[in-house]
């Protein structure tokens, strides 16, 4: 078993790798959780002695188990049943899926299943936010301010997330598959 101190080592290390990882500043982690920045601070110092509520709030503002923030070094694995992975249906016929299960700093990454026939309508998103959007199989029409992008298999279209846009399976007899990646526009640029 490991000592106080250790535990806070632990802690201190775990927490500030978490937090590098998903690109967040102690004052963005802080208001996340609803704690004061120093207290993140304290954590990522050894300094102090958190309260398991105040752990708990770091931990879901992370979207981390509790014993990740407190846990011994180990190797970064994590495996997640296809059935724990977030599944939606949207429009008619379309069915999306995060491919990263895990919060992912300023991007959205989806693969959308396309019904034969399957229409879906994007959300435009705000300005400097840009939109790719890859065919995987089948054939994908994408409208993007009123124009029409026909893409194949393998087509990549990029577009500016914060125009009217919407996607379609034309074909009636066969399912379509596409990866979409959302990067948003960083605050103040």
């Amino acid at each position: 078993m490991d000592s106080p101190d250790r535990v806070a080592a632990h802690l201190a290390r775990n927490l500030a790798s978490l937090r590098h990882a998903r690109g967040l500043t102690q004052e963005a982690l802080a208001k996340a959780a609803a704690v004061p920045r120093s207290t993140i601070a304290n954590l990522e110092s050894s300094v102090g002695n958190p309260s398991l509520t105040v752990l708990v709030k770091v931990a879901n503002a992370l979207a981390v188990p509790i014993d990740e923030l407190t846990a011994a070094p180990r190797a970064k694995v994590r495996q997640w049943a296809a059935t724990d992975v977030a599944t939606q249906s949207r429009g008619r016929g379309v069915t999306m899926r995060a491919l990263v299960p895990e919060p992912v700093p300023e991007e959205v990454l989806t693969l959308m299943d396309f019904a034969p026939g399957a229409v879906m309508g994007g959300t435009p998103h705000l300005p400097g936010t840009r939109e790719f959007f890859t065919c995987l199989d089948g054939s994908v029409n994408l409208m993007v301010a009123g124009e029409r992008y026909v893409l194949a298999e393998g087509d990549v279209l990029a577009f500016p997330g914060n125009l009217a846009h919407s996607y379609q399976n034309a074909d009636a007899l066969r399912p379509a598959r596409g990866v979409s990646v959302v990067v948003f526009a960083k605050a103040g640029v």
